[in-house]
């Protein structure tokens, strides 16, 4: 099951909700509220193993199914250390 899936499959059995496009905001629609937030954001750190500091706690990551696909794929990239030299 992809990323995606995953994240769409517990917004609708977590939130009730399966009316909505990738890109919808859940905040603006109303689909996911500031306490629901931080139930996605429990699930995405122990759903994909990744760990959410709290500057990456932002619409910009967070507020459609899209942006949180794209966060969750960027966090699970492996860390590029520095290269000494």
């Amino acid at each position: 099951m992809s990323i995606r899936d995953r994240i769409r499959g517990f917004i609708v059995d977590t939130f009730f909700v399966d009316d909505f496009a990738d890109n919808d905001s859940f905040l603006r629609k109303g689909l996911i509220d500031s306490t629901g937030m931080m139930e996605l954001v429990a699930f995405l750190e122990s759903d994909f193993g990744i760990k959410l500091e709290d500057k990456e706690l932002v619409p910009e990551n967070l507020d459609s199914l899209a942006r949180v696909v794209a966060f969750v794929e960027r966090k699970q990239q492996p860390q590029r250390l520095p290269q000494a030299g």
